[in-house]
């Protein structure tokens, strides 16, 4: 395997590692925006920027969904202070993309698109704002069907070392970029799935000792290449439920802000296979014969706060609300979920900045829109995060 390294300009613009205390191995003791609620970790508000969410290159040069400056600076001017980045892992190698990826090909690092994530660090890192890394697709693992994987990540040895080889290779080449501003987020939303490449197979939760195996393994690839690197656990069972086998390793934990799924992912495509059987979403009230309200949530997000006030930093990676929701709906249970995470000091990053969940350009047809240079702007979105 061949070992990218950092870039001289990263390395003259991060070269000296804050100085902060650190609480747990990874975790910063303090930040800015702390909120006194003994969370280990800072209550980051933000987006997920989805740059190489895709396995495939953008079809065209300067195609996909590319994060510009004016983003990075609208999202500093409004207040927000974190950015998340799922990343495909085939999206930076260089491969024959006419046929299925080989084991071996999975290390063929690709430096012109590691040079892309560089400069999306530097320029998110331009507008103080921290980075969290994420492998949305791993080695042998994604939530989501769309590429045929050589392996499976729960199962196969071969998969876990290509996935702390990849680990490996992030860590060398940001070993000394601070902890207080750039952290990895080790795989989304875990889930146990015998066949990867059916998008609709039955999602399961990862048996803790198997999550324990591949969390742990990964996180002292990269600790033993910067010790105080912050580490972040995506929930177990697509990132819903706490990982009490994960409590002892020194690591952050992030749940979600999408339950229920039925307000959540209203005729999602990907969830399910005819979206127009999908029971219309009410909030708070009864969909497919149950009731829903704040309530619901409580209880959902019980266990994450009580994981905090175990003294494991929590953070809610993602959450938001596919465009085909009533603009209502949508608001009034996403007031509910972004008020609970905030009283419990759980910062979020919104699923995302541009696009069909987001605050620009979401093609809702139900609300009337601001124009923001060019741009399609959810005010009353926009109005409710600012809130929290």
């Amino acid at each position: 395997m061949k070992k990218s390294l950092i870039t001289r300009r990263i390395f003259i613009q991060n070269s000296a590692i804050a100085a902060a205390g650190i609480a747990l191995a990874g975790c910063p003791a303090a930040s800015t925006t702390s909120t006194g609620t003994g969370n280990k970790l800072p209550r980051w508000k933000g987006f997920n920027l989805l740059d190489l969410f895709s396995p495939n290159p953008p079809k065209s040069p300067g195609g996909g969904n590319r994060t510009t400056e004016d983003d990075l600076k609208w999202m500093a001017d409004w207040g927000f202070d974190f950015v998340r980045l799922p990343m495909a892992y085939p999206r930076y190698l260089s491969f024959d993309r006419t046929r299925d990826i080989t084991k071996e090909e999975v290390y063929n690092f690709d430096e012109k698109v590691l040079e892309e994530v560089d400069n999306l660090i530097i320029m998110a890192h331009k507008y103080n704002l921290h980075v969290s890394l994420n492998l949305h697709r791993g080695p042998g693992y994604c939530i989501n069907a769309g590429f045929h994987e050589p392996y499976n990540l729960w199962k196969d040895r071969e998969a876990q070392d290509a996935f702390n080889a990849h680990w490996t290779m992030w860590a060398e080449r940001y070993k000394s970029i601070s902890p207080e501003k750039l952290s990895f987020d080790l795989l989304n939303e875990p889930a146990y799935i015998e066949d990867m490449n059916d998008q609709y197979a039955q999602k399961g939760p990862v048996p803790g000792d198997i999550y324990r195996k591949v969390a742990e393994g990964a996180s002292k690839a990269i600790w033993a290449v910067n010790k105080n690197r912050l580490i972040v656990a995506d929930g177990n069972q697509g990132g819903n439920s706490v990982i009490p086998e994960l409590e002892d390793l020194g690591l952050a934990q992030s749940c979600r802000g999408y339950y229920p799924g039925l307000v959540s992912h209203f005729q999602a495509s990907w969830v399910w296979k005819d979206p127009s059987q999908a029971p219309v979403p009410v909030w708070p009230g009864i969909i497919d014969g149950k009731y829903y309200g704040r309530e619901s949530l409580e209880e959902f997000y019980k266990p994450w706060i009580e994981l905090k006030e175990r003294g494991i930093g929590v953070h809610c990676g993602e959450c938001g609300c596919y465009n085909k929701t009533p603009h209502n709906v949508f608001l009034a249970w996403f007031g509910d979920v972004i008020d609970i995470l905030t009283n419990a000091g759980i910062g979020y990053a919104l699923w995302n900045f541009r696009g069909d969940f987001g605050i620009l350009d979401s093609r809702r047809t139900d609300i009337e829109y601001t124009d923001w240079y060019g741009h399609k702007l959810d005010s009353k979105l926009l109005e409710l995060l600012k809130k929290y």
